[in-house]
């Protein structure tokens, strides 16, 4: 990392004789986030047993509104999305951005994303879109819109595994995510039309669920490469557009979040910052509580996940040599669906082993 915090330009320096996996990480997110973002899914991808041939690049989306102050380190440490159109890269992450109009299709950034979800099927082994992406690509490869919630989804849910498939293995039947989000994609809609739900919560519904095209597509409604801190930053923000005014209500706190302690003394600054909207309730928030008492119990099942994920990447490097993203986009989708670390006899560690 640099000293702000961010990305480097160089990620790794690969081993001799080995060529790298490289990943294109499209980071969408808003301003506030984009540098935890780096941190938290770089930590994901480099620290499985292939993270020291983990090579990424970082691109921005130059439609995605950005604040002025943020466009110097985006030049510095990020590719414009244009580089990636000729690039070969062997899997992709893309991160969604912070909706400003009721419909997906009216963002600014719309025909951007749209046309890096094609690319995306005809240039990679496979692409993880995660959370609002998930939701955008959804809704451009088969038609099926979001549907918004009632309240804002916070809170970290148990998720079962509801399907044997090589991206899960090795993983616990029951694992805890966290969840941020105001729409949701039904399991039900996205069953109709072909996709597999690989796990799913009863509070927090599909989970993890992937189609598999010319690339594997995976998607996440939920958010494994959360720190544990994520959701209660979330948290403050809201607590600090109600107090400040920019909106109506008293943001709900995350569920299955907090314990017992922590969840009471943020009830108690609830009821006073009800009786007393003014910014200068901010101090009085109990933070020092809050983090302390704060746990990860996720991070184990997402390291397994992205472990097995760049596994997958690694195993049709070495079966289709090393311009893999490049060169299995003229293959049928057949051939391309096994090869997963954690098919039947192999774990994701005995894989790594094998390379």
């Amino acid at each position: 990392m640099d000293e702000a915090g961010g990305v480097e330009h160089q990620d790794r320096v690969e081993p001799e004789g080995s060529g790298p996996i490289v990943i294109g990480f499209v980071n969408n997110m808003p301003d506030a986030a984009l540098r935890t973002t780096e941190r938290q899914f770089r930590d994901l991808l480099l620290s499985g047993p292939f993270g020291d041939r983990v090579s990424i690049r970082w691109f921005f989306m130059p439609d995605v509104p950005r604040a002025d102050i943020i466009q110097p380190y985006l030049r510095q440490h990020y590719e414009c999305i244009d580089n990636l159109w000729a690039a070969d890269v062997d899997g992709l992450i893309v991160t969604g951005a912070e909706p400003r109009t009721p419909s997906l299709k009216e963002e600014p950034y719309w025909n951007t994303l749209a046309r890096l979800i094609d690319w995306a099927e005809d240039n990679t082994v496979s692409t993880i879109w995660s959370c609002l992406a998930a939701h955008a690509a959804v809704l451009h490869i088969d038609g099926i819109n979001r549907l918004s919630l009632n309240e804002k989804l916070s809170g970290v849910f148990d998720c079962q595994k509801v399907a044997d498939h090589p991206l899960v293995s090795g993983m616990p039947g029951t694992w805890r995510i966290p969840h941020s989000r105001y729409n949701g994609l039904p399991a039900k809609s996205l069953e109709e039309v072909g996709y597999q739900i690989l796990s799913i919560s009863e509070d927090a519904g599909a989970d993890l669920f992937i189609k598999q095209r010319s690339s594997l597509f995976i998607f996440a409604q939920g958010h494994p490469e959360y720190d544990p801190d994520a959701l209660f930053r979330e948290y403050r923000r809201d607590i600090t557009r109600f107090l400040s005014g920019d909106r109506a209500d008293f943001p709900s706190a995350p569920r299955f979040y907090f314990d017992h302690e922590t969840a009471t003394a943020l009830e108690a600054f609830r009821r006073r910052a009800l009786g007393k909207r003014t910014m200068d309730m901010l101090v009085e928030l109990p933070v020092g509580i809050a983090e302390v008492m704060l746990t990860h119990p996720w991070r184990e099942p997402a390291r397994g996940l992205y472990a097995n994920w760049v596994g997958y990447l690694a195993a049709q490097k070495l079966r289709y040599g090393e311009t893999a993203g490049a060169s299995l986009q003229h293959l049928p989708a057949a051939q391309l669906s096994g090869s997963l670390p954690g098919d039947p006899g192999h774990h994701h560690h005995d894989f790594a082993r094998g390379l």
